[in-house]
């Protein structure tokens, strides 16, 4: 998904001290709020405060041989694991009226751990494409394949998908952008290091072992010209960078426009295929992209662009195919990439794929077992509560002019938010799940939420609409609707409770509020005005001043070395290191507000509550990490490591260094030159 919405982490890690498995965890287990453990106190808080908080936990949480990383995110999502399991045992082992719920969830379940029907099948339920592809004599026609394929969620040389007009968010429209790689990143095939080098021939070989799966005798030249193809596409796509920045995305062609763009696609044909029939205006994210593989498509042989769909089919669906298949794939993401070491047992696969294909479903099962109502209440005080500390610092700002103060005030009058679930549930009545084919009910699900998305385009904007499942531990804002959404998953102990004092949750859950909103004023999402369209609201002073500042935020975190050979990407990650340092700012002035009302408490376990604010803070980001998870994780995501989210933000405040006594000369003080404050 575009930047559409701009999600708040990967995955929270979160306040606790539990490291048992999830076979040790009870449903509706309440994790701890603060553990003493948790600390390191030979080292100080004004030395290095991430070991300090949470060093403890550090030590006592390894990454495990099934995991890439461990964290709290980790812990609380295993939590909720538990319950959802509970679920799952329950509605697969009886039977349940054809059509319900119950039903669907069961059956999906009971599918995708029916190991010895899917080595049964082998290749078999791939075997109709396959042929379809093999009769293809012509590029016109293999290209409408490609977009055929596209409502069976099957990777093709570019991605496509229904969403709302940056300019005109009442709208949707369909938007068009680069895709076709099976590494993660374009910069996997352009970079010439050593360890790049590396992981470029693993791809290769990997390839190569898949091919020779599905029968070809030349797998290691069809590899060689796959990957090619593949190294074609990322010099030509745009950086993750670049993809940052919606004026750069922002490329709105009418269909005749396209057509000359890029003419060796019939694209009415092309839309037509999908079901799109009414196609007018499209937004092209990357130009250039297109232009590149309009050329490609006329110099490479069609031959070779049907090796190129085939591996793209085989990789789609690997992980539902035998265990040769699923192995090979394995090995390969998870092993080669991020370093873990064994798979997960097909349980836990399995209620992973439940979650990931029928999110929502089992999000419904979900919240009507575990999700307090009276924890809306609450955390929606503490959004007010937030709002108006953000007003009344924007309304402070010496660097911004009245003008565009106003025009700051208004955006956070039009906040939105969700919490908990959705007020309206999809209707998954006309979707079809048996308990015999894993794979065909992963097609099916593929196509439901296609045709889904394709009926969007002409109707009018749904704002019910949820982009993440009640029972993930996350949030989230939207751009475009000028919103913030807090699943249940996340509303609960040890990150945020009703019992726990005001310090610990709004060093947590109120830091995520405070995050969330600052996500509507950072460098790409202050480009958006109240109504979540793309649109200027500021004067040309102002946005000077403010990315004036922002650079800074860039230079503190281009310092950051997590590994002795690799920095932080201050610009790839600097949405977030912005809305990190407004978060934990106005969550403390918030928790300050919160006190003048109920009263400011004595110290708890020997710390204040300004102390117990800030190891809220540093524990909702403890995470242990393989070496290959990090570097991939540097190269790829738009968060830094969860050692700097503690460290850089709070470095930038002199809140934290009154509260722990540090002078200037102290590590956590930043100097006057790397000091950030923006909101």
């Amino acid at each position: 998904m575009k930047k559409f919405f701009l999600p708040l982490i990967l995955g929270f890690s979160l306040i606790a001290c539990n490291s048992k498995s999830p076979d040790e965890s009870e449903p509706g287990q309440v994790l701890p709020a603060f553990a003493i453990s948790n600390l390191d106190t030979t080292v100080s808080p004004c030395e290095d405060f991430y070991q300090y908080a949470i060093g403890g936990w550090l030590k006592n949480n390894p990454v495990s041989s099934t995991e890439s990383r461990w964290s709290s995110f980790n812990v609380v999502t295993d939590s909720n694991n538990a319950k959802v399991k509970k679920i799952l045992n329950e509605f697969s082992s009886k039977e349940f009226e054809k059509g319900s719920l119950e039903q669907k969830i069961g059956d999906f379940y009971k599918s995708a751990m029916d190991s010895s029907k899917a080595e049964q099948l082998g290749l078999e339920p791939l075997e109709p494409f396959l042929t379809e592809l093999n009769e293809t004599t012509e590029i016109n026609d293999f290209v409408l394949l490609n977009a055929k394929w596209k409502s069976y969620g099957i990777g093709s040389f570019n991605s496509l998908y229904i969403g709302q007009d940056d300019k005109n968010s009442a709208q949707y429209i369909t938007h068009l952008s680069q895709g076709g790689l099976g590494l993660p990143d374009a910069a996997y095939y352009t970079n010439s290091d050593e360890k790049s080098i590396e992981i470029q021939n693993a791809y290769k070989d990997f390839i190569t072992e898949m091919l020779y799966l599905v029968g070809e005798d030349d797998a290691p030249q069809l590899a060689l010209k796959i990957y090619s193809m593949e190294e074609s596409l990322a010099q030509i796509s745009m950086t993750r960078v670049e993809r940052r920045d919606p004026d750069l995305t922002y490329n709105k062609l009418n269909r005749e426009e396209l057509q000359t763009l890029a003419e060796n696609i019939n694209w009415k044909n092309y839309f037509s295929t999908m079901g799109l029939m009414e196609v007018q205006d499209v937004i092209v994210g990357q130009p250039a992209f297109f232009k590149g593989l309009n050329k490609m498509l006329l110099d490479i042989p069609l031959e070779d662009w049907k090796a190129f769909s085939k591996w793209k089919l085989i990789n789609t669906y690997a992980s539902e195919l035998s265990s040769s298949f699923v192995t090979l794939n394995f090995d390969f993401y998870s092993r080669t990439l991020s370093g873990t070491e064994v798979m997960k047992s097909r349980e836990e696969l399995a209620l992973r794929k439940v979650n990931g294909n029928l999110g929502e479903l089992v999000g419904k099962a979900f919240v009507e077992r575990h999700f307090p109502e009276e924890s809306k209440a609450d955390v929606r005080h503490m959004v007010e509560n937030l709002r108006t500390v953000f007003k009344e610092r924007v309304r402070q700002l010496d660097w911004m002019s009245e003008e565009t103060k106003l025009k700051a005030l208004e955006k956070l009058d039009g906040f939105t938010m969700k919490i908990g679930y959705p007020d309206k549930w999809t209707d998954y009545s006309s979707l079809e799940i048996s308990a015999d084919n894993q794979v065909q009910n992963m097609m099916n699900v593929q196509k439901f939420n296609f045709s889904k998305m394709i009926k969007k385009l002409g109707e009018p904007v749904d704002q019910d609409e949820w982009f993440m499942t009640p029972q993930t531990v996350n949030a989230y804002y939207s751009s475009s609707q000028n919103e913030i959404v807090f699943p249940a998953g996340i509303l609960q102990p040890p990150f945020y409770s009703v019992d726990a004092d005001a310090a610990l949750n709004y060093g947590g859950i109120g830091a995520v509020i405070g995050h969330e909103f600052s996500h509507g004023f950072d460098d790409q999402g202050s480009k958006y005005d109240a109504k979540g369209n793309l649109a200027n609201w500021w004067t040309e002073e102002d946005r000077a001043r403010f990315d004036a500042k922002a650079g800074v935020v860039v230079k503190q975190f281009d310092g950051y070395f997590p590994l002795a050979d690799l920095a932080v990407n201050g610009s790839l990650t600097l949405g977030e290191n912005i809305a990190d340092l407004g978060g934990a700012t106005m969550a403390f002035y918030a928790l300050e507000k919160e006190l003048e009302r109920i009263g400011k408490p004595k110290p708890i376990d020997g710390f204040t509550y300004q102390q117990r604010f800030f190891l809220g803070w540093a524990q909702v980001w403890h995470m242990n990490m393989t070496e290959k998870e990090l570097r991939k994780r540097i190269a790829t995501d738009s968060h830094s490591p969860g050692e700097y989210r503690v460290k850089g933000p709070l470095a930038n405040m002199s809140e934290f260094a009154a509260a722990f006594g540090c002078s200037a000369a102290d590590p956590m003080v930043n100097t006057d030159s790397l000091k950030a404050m923006i909101w």
